[in-house]
């Protein structure tokens, strides 16, 4: 059997993140996926270290990588619409379902029980670190707009930050107030 998973994963470099807004470093689903994955990864093991957590720090890592996989098939929704109303978001759901479904198609059956985890990510804590990686990742983008003087990422920073805080994962917590602020210096600065 051909497969053509591998293919498709590698297009993730083409599909660019932020359409509906000006970008002064445009992103796309490959960047945003790396990013996230060493997130998910940080905060995995923030949590194991700092809050008695069991977490696999490479499971985190390598769910994030795939987190997104979908949009090869879907492309990229902008927030905005895809959480416009409940029954929008609630279709667009089965669609990345539907999109996952298909990319373990592609794959040798032998393969589809390994990568079904990474791809749905049934486990409902790991799926909580990675959605507030892919939403770190989010605000990083935002803060990173924001510090080059594009004021279009102005709302969209202080949305992301209050949707992270919201989370209420002390992970989370620690990151912002450990990490965060270096985001917002310059090179020079981070000295």
């Amino acid at each position: 059997m051909k497969s053509h998973f591998f293919a498709y994963i590698s297009r993730l470099r083409f599909i660019s993140r932020w359409a509906l807004m000006r970008n002064t470093a445009p992103e796309n689903v490959q960047e945003h996926s790396h990013q996230t994955a060493v997130l998910a990864h940080a905060l995995a093991l923030i949590r194991n270290k700092r809050f008695d957590g069991h977490v696999d720090p490479g499971a985190a890592a390598v769910a994030a990588l795939y987190h997104d996989a979908s949009e090869i098939l879907t492309g990229d929704m902008p927030t905005p619409i895809k959480y416009y109303s409940p029954s929008i978001r609630s279709a667009y759901q089965e669609v990345e379902a539907e999109a996952n479904r298909k990319l373990l198609e592609m794959l040798p059956s032998e393969l589809r029980e390994s990568y079904a985890p990474v791809l749905e990510i049934p486990d409902p804590e790991l799926r909580a670190l990675v959605k507030a990686a892919d939403k770190l990742s989010a605000y990083i983008k935002c803060v990173e707009e924001v510090k080059a003087g594009n004021g279009e990422f102005g709302d969209a920073a202080r949305q992301t930050r209050a949707a992270l805080e919201a989370f209420g994962l002390p992970e989370v917590d620690y990151f912002l107030k450990t990490f965060m602020d270096s985001f917002s210096l310059t090179l020079d600065q981070l000295k």
